[in-house]
């Protein structure tokens, strides 16, 4: 029997024998696999497969990847694009499982959707306040899928939520497509976890279990950007080293200082929120164990 040989290029998506490609919304663990609600797509499609190997070897070659292929969706290379014409071309209906949508120019493109009267569901996370979207929390279950299904013919399949982070800096994969029978069958899935879902709690309710996470993140922010070495003579030494003496470079210190510490405490706000969130799914995820 030959060996398989089977390359990775993340940990969520294999191909096997350059033949087939296993992208999977799910990591291999006991917890994604038995526990949790995800998705994932095997196919032999030489487009996509051809596609895979390509980021494949830019990435273990450490070469720029540069996307040939509208359907392959690839973090940070065209995923924001591709999604926001994905979304942006349903006419009827627009059906979403999303741990945590967050992006501002995400959620204005539903918003827009559902204001046109398409009917926009989402089973997840929305951080937005004051939408008209519909959104449900998973019930009895984790929910470890990013999936989204266009007016019953179309379906995404990725690792990419709707998060700044995860379409403009990570390396993240995904692929549309439009087979028939995989569609209806994450229609009904969709529709049964649609139907036992929990109703989203009310705003009051919704900001006051967020007002800890965020006083602690802000408070983790200021703390780490107080403590921020000076900035500028590193910055004047890399301008050096890059275009020499001769730059001609004038660098404010204090404006520089100030850009600098308010980009740290974003990226810090950020970076505690999500702990705190992991920290939370694995609390949800042990009690759907028990």
């Amino acid at each position: 029997m030959k060996r398989a040989e089977i390359e990775s290029f993340n940990r969520q998506s294999k191909i096997v024998n350059r033949r087939v490609l296993y992208l999977l919304a799910f990591n291999f663990t006991y917890l994604d696999i038995e526990r949790s609600r995800s998705f994932g797509v095997v196919t032999r499609n030489r487009k996509f497969v051809q596609e895979a190997v390509k980021l494949f070897e830019a990435d273990t070659r450490r070469q720029p990847y540069a996307p040939g292929l509208p359907d392959f969706l690839v973090s940070p290379a065209n995923s924001r694009k591709q999604l926001c014409s994905f979304i942006s071309n349903a006419k009827k209906q627009l059906l979403i499982y999303d741990l945590k949508i967050s992006d501002r120019s995400m959620i204005r493109l539903l918003e827009d959707r559902a204001r046109s009267g398409v009917d926009v569901r989402i089973i997840g996370r929305l951080t937005r306040r004051g939408t008209n979207l519909a959104v449900r929390k998973l019930l009895g279950m984790r929910l470890h899928v990013r999936t989204m299904i266009r007016d019953g013919r179309h379906a995404f399949i990725g690792s990419q939520s709707l998060r700044q982070v995860e379409l403009d800096s990570r390396r993240e994969v995904g692929i549309i497509f439009h087979d028939p029978k995989v569609v209806s069958r994450l229609i009904r899935i969709f529709e049964d976890d649609w139907n036992s879902a929990e109703m989203q709690k009310d705003e009051v309710a919704q900001a006051a279990e967020r007002a800890p996470l965020a006083k602690a993140a802000k408070k983790v922010a200021k703390a780490v950007a107080k403590n921020l070495p000076p900035v500028v003579p590193i910055l004047k030494h890399a301008v050096k080293d890059a275009v020499g003496d001769k730059s001609g470079v004038d660098l404010d210190a204090e404006e520089i200082e100030e850009s600098v510490k308010k980009a740290v405490k974003e990226a810090v706000k950020e970076a505690v929120k999500d702990v705190v969130e992991e920290i939370e799914d694995q609390q949800e995820a042990e009690k759907v164990r028990k």
